[in-house]
């Protein structure tokens, strides 16, 4: 069973409602979308969570920790490029992309039926005609999948999510690998792979700045 989780007036849980900063911060990166963004917050916040997809202490985090965390890498991200999300969950950070950049094809690859359900359940709520669902193992959805950019937040180490990853690319454009304090570690123990797979390069930049209070790292690798 999960936890009760407090209810505002208006039916929406109280936990989920954002900080003062947080909403200043998510009308910034959503814009005329922001409605949108609250009731994705408010699926995780509910389905998600009853489902196991979240953690019910991650209701007060919701919107900084986990949407704004994700949502701020639409600005290393081109114009008109399909991303592949590899190992979507909870769709973060795809559907918080999608959100806020309805010029982006997305395929969410998720290899978990539950998770699937779910999330074609939140891109049918939230009319997101921008994004696709695609049960596989990443390993299994380059067969199907060729992308421009492709993200991944939480899945594995580098080292291994760099043969998770680069190989949807098709040879040429870049992962987005949202990490935390960890990412100089990872990127040293995965170099050679990285190399090994067509890497060009290979660095650690931030994305949010002046926008979040805590802005996201992310490791990019350029292919091709």
């Amino acid at each position: 069973m999960t936890e009760d989780l407090p209810v505002s007036v208006g039916g929406t849980p109280s936990a989920v409602l954002p900080t003062d900063a947080e909403r200043k911060a998510a009308e910034a990166v959503f814009g005329e979308r922001f409605a949108l963004a609250e009731r994705f917050v408010e699926h995780l916040a509910t389905s998600g969570i009853e489902r196991g997809l979240l953690g019910p202490r991650e209701v007060p985090r919701l919107w900084g920790r986990h949407v704004l965390n994700c949502a701020v890498v639409a600005e290393l991200i081109g114009n008109g490029k399909s991303v592949c999300d590899v190992g979507s969950g909870a769709g973060l950070p795809g559907i918080a992309l999608a959100i806020a950049r309805p010029d982006l094809s997305l395929v969410l690859v998720e290899p978990l039926e539950r998770r699937v359900a779910w999330l074609n359940e939140v891109v049918e709520d939230l009319g997101l005609d921008n994004v696709a669902v695609h049960r596989a193992r990443a390993e299994q959805a380059v067969k199907t999948v060729d992308a421009d950019v492709v993200t991944a937040r939480a899945v594995s180490a580098m080292s291994k999510l760099a043969g998770l990853t680069m190989p949807l690319l098709k040879g040429e454009g870049q992962v987005l690998a949202i990490k935390g304090r960890s990412a100089a570690e990872e990127v040293a123990d995965a170099r050679k792979v990285i190399r090994r797979l067509g890497g060009s390069s290979v660095e650690i930049v931030t994305a949010g700045e002046g926008v979040l209070e805590e802005p996201t790292t992310v490791v990019r690798i350029t292919v091709g």
